[in-house]
């Protein structure tokens, strides 16, 4: 039984949209961040940094890097400017992706330390995804 004094997100889709936006601006600048880094940084300084780089192709470091940076801005610009806001959950999916293939990844070279966060930034991004597809999607200009 629901109970009626407790605020669902289907009463309130105003406090879901903010918390989605504030989710997608979160991992947005996140994503940024690491992504400019992995695109554009020395490999000697992403692996001071990271551990992982210098064991992996260049190209493919790279390639994670550009990801990310397109994943952070599909989290923002098509919703924000309501132009093929469908790319939004699409991102968000994208980044869910990234994080389900670093997650065995670093587990294989004994980095277990850094699982948490690989799970929290899986768990925003799936919310993400799953609520600008089904619960409170943007719609198109």
């Amino acid at each position: 039984m629901v109970n009626a004094s407790v605020p669902s997100a289907a009463t309130h889709p105003r406090r879901l949209h903010i918390t989605l936006w504030l989710a997608q601006y979160a991992l947005a600048m996140f994503y940024a961040g690491t992504g400019f880094m992995k695109a554009t940084q020395p490999i000697s300084e992403l692996a001071a940094m990271m551990h992982w780089p210098d064991v992996v192709p260049v190209a493919l470091v790279r390639f994670i890097g550009v990801a990310e940076l397109a994943g952070a801005l599909g989290l923002i610009l098509p919703s924000l400017l309501r132009i093929a806001p469908k790319l939004t959950p699409l991102a968000a999916t994208g980044l869910v992706l990234i994080q389900l293939l670093a997650i065995p990844f670093h587990l294989s070279r004994g980095e277990a330390s850094v699982i948490p966060v690989n799970l929290v930034l899986l768990a925003l991004a799936a919310f993400v995804a799953w609520g600008r597809w089904r619960k409170a999607p943007i719609l198109k200009r």
